[in-house]
């Protein structure tokens, strides 16, 4: 078994992005004061038949806040509550940034495992720039499946060509950080006291 991190693999949302407080997306806090219109409806129309089908690629997200906008009588419609949903999510976290710079002056590779679907997955990559960081940008809605699925997992390992052990793993999840695990990664359940411990163990 090799003790050497070969890859570093960052979840994005909680991680990188910190945009997730207390298991809560903070992007939605200002939703009625930006946008006019019912929080508790957005989140119905939204989320109450479940993200899945969207995170996975098998339903577009554009088309489930059509019927929203649709419903509500949201005069911008979709295009625009997009923008603003992205755009309200941008909150990378610079000591995790400030990471991913060290790693790359060791010529660590670092790649993006994360569960997001295809638009705002290109919006990460390109608008946000994280798609140019990295080595890879692994993301749900284009492999058709979501983590903590081991099957996400396996394609990450299978497209990276090394072992499991040489993976490093960073997720705010422990659902996905415990499936990681028991496919022979290495990781850290990322949270506010655990994420000191990077300094240690990355190879910086």
């Amino acid at each position: 078994m090799s003790n050497e991190i070969r890859v570093v693999a960052w979840d994005f949302d909680g991680v990188l992005n910190r945009n997730v407080v207390d298991g809560r997306f903070v992007w939605l806090d200002d939703f009625e004061d930006d946008i006019g219109h019912s929080r508790e409806i957005f989140d119905a129309h939204m989320f109450a038949d479940g993200f899945e089908p969207i995170m996975s690629g098998h339903e577009d997200l554009h088309d489930r806040v059509t019927r929203w906008a649709d419903a509500v009588g949201y005069a911008s419609g979709a295009d625009a509550l997009l923008t603003y949903w992205f755009e309200k999510n941008v909150m990378p976290d610079p000591s995790m940034t400030g990471l991913m710079d060290r790693l790359d002056e060791n010529d660590v590779q670092q790649v993006i495992v994360t569960n997001n679907e295809v638009r705002r997955a290109s919006y990460i990559e390109n608008e946000m720039g994280f798609g140019a960081r990295v080595a890879h940008f692994f993301t749900s809605g284009r492999m058709g499946v979501t983590k903590p699925s081991p099957e996400y997992f396996i394609h990450v390992t299978d497209k990276l060509c090394v072992a499991p052990e040489e993976i490093f793993y960073v997720d705010d999840s422990a659902a996905n950080v415990e499936t990681a695990l028991d496919l022979g990664w290495r990781a850290l359940h990322f949270t506010d006291r655990s994420r000191h411990e990077l300094e240690a163990i990355l190879p910086l």
